[in-house]
């Protein structure tokens, strides 16, 4: 919610996948049953400065509904995640920019400091303290079949595929940017990591980290359980093949949550169709169409479906102008309270930095905690 969460993760109602309990072991069938850990729910996301479209409905609308659906004695921890953002180059000024705007953007839609522990996560140094530790127990080969390496290596340089990028291209943080994000999740003994489905790999590489160091040097940490969120996937405006995404080299195919109602218009109006005219709901043929009304039924306030709305329009001879200017108007409506509450906050720099030290001094106290139970489990404690 890495989730790029962050992911900023994270928005939406969450479904169990088939997993392994949190906190089970194999064990003899003679072994009196432990009683399952406490739920600590856990998300991540890149700072990748002031958030689109996508990352709104992908990421943040989840990760709300999450806040507000988790029981109040369950802590929340979300974090932004900058050390995941340096294993590719980063421009250092902008680098601070984006990580002020990411927390402002998550305080804007929604986020709630009071509720949810919310804090950049180098501002935690146990982060990467326990991601060494785990460092010596992960296994390279399964690191270097990771696909994650690769595609974020091909996005950073604008190749036209992974085929582009090889090995030689690898560096060290990169290939082992999932290890520090078993090291994110198990330092707060995480037990809920609501994730995409283009992160269940990486969840499940955490998984096996805690269950193998828990067989080498005990029952140290719970094992978190894959929460598959169902995301709003929404494309490119320019190219409705790829997602919307910060890094597409054209500004126009993505909308950005402080774009105003009239570049909103104008980027939609810009978006690419095709030449039928008729309004139908068919991903797998018209792409452009139906993202649009993707993103018409996400904002849609009676909840109609992508096929409802198509069928509305149908109904109503709409073609694709009268369709861009009702996705058009219904975006500019919802984002309309998150501009003006961004614009307050991102003027407000020490209230940001106020809820950055709160949720890092709040988020420090379980990372010592579990770090003692570490550095004593492996033999690195006192003397």
């Amino acid at each position: 919610m890495h989730a790029r969460i962050p992911r900023l993760a994270g928005h939406t109602a969450v479904t169990r996948s088939a997993v392994i309990p949190a906190g089970a072991r194999a064990s003899s069938s003679k072994a009196t049953p432990k009683a399952a850990p406490p739920e600590v729910v856990f998300s991540g996301i890149q700072p990748t400065g002031t958030p689109h479209l996508g990352n709104y409905l992908g990421l943040f609308l989840p990760f709300l509904e999450l806040q507000k659906t988790t029981p109040a004695t369950t802590p929340v921890y979300l974090t932004v995640v900058g050390l995941h953002a340096i294993t590719l180059p980063q421009d250092p000024v902008q680098l601070v920019q984006d990580r002020r705007n990411m927390l402002a953007s998550l305080l804007a839609c929604g986020v709630d400091p009071e509720r949810t522990t919310l804090f950049l996560q180098e501002d935690v140094r146990e982060h990467s303290e326990l991601a060494w530790f785990l460092n010596t127990i992960a296994p390279v080969g399964r690191l270097q079949r990771m696909t994650t390496w690769k595609s974020r290596l091909a996005t950073a340089r604008n190749a036209n595929s992974e085929d582009e990028v090889s090995e030689e291209d690898l560096r060290l943080g990169l290939l082992s940017y999932p290890v520090l994000q078993a090291a994110d999740i198990m330092l707060y003994k995480s037990t809920i990591v609501p994730v995409g489905e283009d992160q269940t790999q990486h969840l499940e590489l955490a998984r096996d980290i805690a269950q193998g160091f828990n067989r080498q040097f005990g029952d140290v940490f719970p094992i978190p359980e894959t929460r598959v969120v169902p995301q709003k996937r929404v494309l490119s405006l320019r190219d409705p093949a790829q997602k919307m995404s910060k890094s597409a080299p054209n500004p126009l195919s993505r909308i950005s949550l402080t774009d105003s109602p009239k570049d909103i218009a104008a980027k939609i109006k810009g978006a690419v169709t095709d030449s039928i005219r008729e309004v139908t709901y068919e991903p797998d043929t018209r792409a452009g169409v139906a993202n649009l009304l993707t993103i018409w039924a996400a904002f849609d306030e009676h909840k109609r479906t992508p096929e409802q709305l198509a069928a509305a329009a149908q109904a109503d001879g709409w073609g694709a102008g009268k369709l861009k200017a009702a996705v058009s108007e219904v975006v500019a409506a919802h984002l309309a309270p998150v501009q003006e509450e961004y614009k307050r906050i991102i003027a407000d720099e020490g209230y940001i930095r106020d809820v950055a030290a709160k949720g890092a001094n709040k988020a420090r106290e379980q990372a010592a905690k579990t770090m003692a139970e570490v550095r004593a489990a492996v033999g690195l404690g006192g003397i």
